[in-house]
């Protein structure tokens, strides 16, 4: 034989050789971090199996999504310390309250004005006026930020505040905004204002970028006000005139003490991604003075964070509740306790309602929360689908006792893996408030979900078994 083929055999031989036991040790290694990870049961057997029976296409997706609060990349992000010296008194606080003292989370405060912003028109006037009024600062972290005439409008009044003299800074998600580039932010660049993208994916793909989103809403001006909830900026959320087909949504505007802790953690994300520590006044000058009459208790989660506060908490709140359980998301994706403890709530003759839309944007989720739905239902709980478009709420009642508004779905991505908000309301007037926008949600619903068919049942439980990588 050609002595050149057989060197050639030789090679091909040893590179296969090490290939394959390369192979078996990155295995060993992931299955080892799986292990180690904090998934659910479901979620730890779902990645193995993806890595066992698919290991050419379950390495990379781990190695890209896999991770949750280990990550490197993460890892430089430096842990929430937020100022937890100021709150109501211990034995004044309810349950929830005290239990996320425990996890680090400033108390909840009163002394704030709370308006909910429930059409476009409102949230985008809300935004709008926001901007217009600032003399210090604007501060804007959104998942998605559209290129579109709405963003064009805002970010024209951003690029007008920023030739006036007021530092602006636009934070995007590297996913939610991936298709906004930086010719289309020219005129607030030209200005001297301030962009980022938090976790650019497309450069440095394969470093745990695309699995950590920052799913953040957070609109601050001055230091004293801030917008939060569940609307990006983009026609499809808000906008100055009447649209067809926008999606409906819930956003909030808040005064008070409790801003100062969104501000931190917008500067904290803002460290993140541009390198730029923010100046900030001290914190005697950027302290609003009571605004209202509202109870608040701000609730940051995500991989910044120790534990999960957000998850732990509405777990606690559905088993502490003794007569309504109202909850409204756009996609239902729970965990197994989640769920089990919305069924065992519903059995126990708590009012459990779930109100989604009848066919969100993304047609996977919708496939997942068919079996979830169906025994939450047959629990005894009510099912409800908004039939009038998309419908991206994001809200938790308990009882009279908390409402918790946010950026937070109700599903296994945000609570365990994305950069979440979430405000908890404790005061009745403005439960009383809330209750009374997912009544008016409930108008347009339909109620109950069907049984499914063979051909259903079967997708609802293939992508069951994929749900905790979703």
């Amino acid at each position: 034989m050609d002595p050149e083929v057989v060197d050639t055999l030789v090679i091909t031989s040893i590179l296969t050789y090490l290939f394959l036991i390369g192979s078996f040790l990155l295995g060993v290694v992931l299955i080892a971090h799986i292990l180690l990870q904090k998934h659910s049961p479901s979620g730890t057997i779902a990645w193995l199996l993806a890595i066992l029976l698919m290991p050419y296409a379950g390495v990379p997706l781990y190695l890209a999504f896999g991770g949750r609060k280990l990550l490197r990349r993460a890892e430089r992000k430096s842990r929430l310390g937020l100022d937890t010296s100021e709150a109501i008194a211990e034995d004044k606080a309810c349950i929830t309250d005290r239990i996320l003292r425990s996890y680090h989370i400033p108390g909840a405060q009163d002394g704030h004005r709370l308006t909910l912003c429930t059409t476009g028109q409102q949230r985008f006037d809300a935004l709008a006026s926001l901007i217009d009024n600032a003399q210090k600062s604007i501060h804007i972290s959104t998942f998605v930020f559209r290129p579109d005439a709405v963003g064009r409008i805002i970010l024209n009044k951003l690029a007008e505040r920023a030739a006036a003299g007021v530092s602006v800074r636009l934070l995007m998600d590297g996913v939610g905004s991936l298709h906004t580039r930086p010719r289309h932010l020219r005129p607030l660049l030209d200005a001297g204002g301030k962009v980022a993208w938090f976790m650019p994916v497309l450069h440095r793909p394969f470093r745990g970028r695309g699995n950590l989103r920052n799913h953040r809403k957070i609109y601050i001006a001055d230091y004293t006000t801030v917008i939060g909830g569940g609307a990006n900026i983009g026609a499809e959320y808000i906008g100055p005139t009447p649209l067809s087909g926008r999606w409906k949504d819930l956003a909030f505007v808040l005064e008070g003490p409790t801003v100062r802790h969104w501000e931190e953690v917008f500067c904290r994300d803002w460290e993140f991604a541009s390198g730029e520590t923010p100046s900030l006044p001290p914190l005697d000058d950027r302290r609003p003075a009571p605004a209202g009459s509202a109870v608040v208790q701000f609730v940051p989660s995500g991989p910044d964070i120790v534990g999960d506060p957000l998850y732990d908490a509405i777990l606690s709140m559905i088993y502490a509740a003794r007569r309504r359980l109202w909850v409204v998301t756009p996609y239902f994706v729970p965990d197994e306790p989640l769920c089990q403890a919305l069924m065992l709530a519903a059995r126990r003759g708590v009012d459990v309602r779930v109100l989604l839309p009848k066919n969100s944007n993304h047609p996977l989720p919708d496939i997942v929360r068919g079996n979830w739905l169906r025994q939450i239902q047959q629990a005894g709980g009510l099912i409800l689908f908004y039939t009038e478009g998309m419908m991206h709420a994001k809200i938790f009642l308990m009882d009279d006792e908390a409402a918790v508004l946010g950026s937070a779905n109700m599903d296994i991505r945000s609570f365990f893996f994305n950069y979440e908000s979430a405000m908890f309301v404790y005061s009745r007037p403005e439960i009383a408030h809330t209750a009374d926008y997912i009544e008016q949600l409930a108008a347009h619903c339909h109620c109950g979900i069907g049984r499914a068919g063979l051909a259903r049942s079967l997708a609802e439980s293939v992508a069951r078994l994929a749900a905790p990588l979703l």
